[in-house]
């Protein structure tokens, strides 16, 4: 992988490992949440192939998804991203488990997954093939048995918000469980409400060289917020013709 930007004092050599995940270190003093999200999309804009994303990924993208994950305390999806692609817990490997401890963190993060029904298919494997307890957080409005099936299943099951799951509710119940370092991976929707709110501290898009045509959607959807959100370039970085973009909020 090499840095185009900023740009190194000599040339593109590679960049070495300890030095991509000094780039992506969430700042290492929080007193509050900071919501990073992780999307791909082709070069015309797509954000799935066939449905799931994993068409527009190569190895390069998978690696940078392993280090999003093992930076974060908690990883954030919602419920129809995450039935599409096929989500289970995060695992604890060898690697991860010693990335992890270099910068201070314990275990495995868990999922929180984002739905306004709580219609969670009964046993499914993102609730139940889990190491650590994956969180449901939905809304008062959800069937009380829903939300009963989802413990049953070893969910922890969050209420933020009454008809709908707020945005701002949910990142503070994350934060008020010390889970403050948050990488948000979609869908759609999610990231969108997120936008909305002014939640989204940095972005990082992965630009797959494929032209995907077809009909899919924009990596967010919702309502447009009521200013321009102006983001700053922090990085940029190249392995087989995919660019790792990341852009932080503009103070």
């Amino acid at each position: 992988m090499r840095r185009l930007f900023p740009p190194p004092a000599e040339g593109l050599p590679e960049l070495p490992e300890d030095e991509v995940e000094r780039l992506h270190a969430y700042p290492p003093t929080l007193e509050r949440p900071w919501v990073r999200t992780n999307m791909v999309a082709s070069l015309d804009g797509a954000i799935s192939l066939d449905g799931a994303s994993g068409g527009l990924s190569g190895p390069a993208d998978r690696r940078m998804l392993s280090l999003f994950r093992d930076l974060a305390d908690v990883v954030l999806v919602g419920l129809g991203t995450a039935l599409a692609e096929g989500y289970r817990g995060i695992t604890a490997t060898e690697r991860r488990t010693a990335r992890r401890a270099r910068w201070g963190l314990a275990g495995v993060p868990p999922l929180a997954v984002v739905t306004n029904s709580c219609d969670v298919p009964p046993g499914a494997p993102l609730l139940t093939d889990v190491v650590a307890k994956t969180i449901v957080v939905t809304c008062a409005a959800a069937p009380e048995e829903r939300r009963r099936r989802a413990e049953d299943d070893g969910a922890e099951v969050v209420l933020a918000g009454d008809a709908r799951v707020d945005p701002r509710t949910l990142v503070a119940e994350l934060g008020r469980r010390g889970l403050r370092r948050v990488c948000c991976e979609g869908g759609p929707q999610l990231l969108g409400a997120l936008i909305e709110d002014e939640l989204v501290d940095e972005f990082c898009l992965t630009v797959s060289p494929v032209l995907a045509g077809g009909a899919t959607g924009r990596a967010a959807l919702g309502s447009h917020p009521p200013v321009r959100r102006d983001m700053t370039l922090l990085s940029t970085l190249e392995e087989d013709g995919m660019l790792f973009l990341r852009y932080g909020r503009r103070a």
